[in-house]
């Protein structure tokens, strides 16, 4: 069993940053993500990273204004989220891919989620 409790989100203004945390509990060496869901549209790849903390995937929307880490001692990852634009408002969920050192771009892949926590850019 592996928990996911995300923090981090709030309300900003384009331009700015915010920082996201997730900090899973239970063992093994797995891949994660993040992923978000706008009010109307399906949840989509944000970003994933592999249980070493390397190859890190962006999506096209994101890749270099965002950066995904991973802190592997308190076994918490990080996305720095920078020049923040008013489409990136939504919820941004967590995900663990159990099966896989690595993470990936693909929900079903993932096997366990945060709650999520919610980001807000204003214009």
């Amino acid at each position: 069993q592996v928990q996911l409790v995300e923090s981090g989100g709030g309300s900003a203004h384009a331009g700015d940053s915010l920082r996201l945390s997730c900090k899973a509990s239970g063992a093994g060496r797995y891949g994660m993500g993040w992923f978000r869901q706008a009010s109307v549209k399906e949840r989509e790849f944000v970003a994933s990273i592999s249980f070493i903390g390397g190859s890190p995937v962006y999506s096209p929307s994101v890749k270099g204004r965002f950066t995904i880490s991973r802190e592997k001692a308190s076994n918490t990852i990080f996305l720095q989220m920078n020049d923040l634009k008013t489409q990136d408002t939504g919820d941004y969920y967590c995900a663990a891919n159990t099966p896989q050192i690595k993470g990936g771009a693909e929900a079903d892949e993932y096997d366990y989620w945060g709650r999520g926590t919610r980001v807000t850019v204003s214009s």
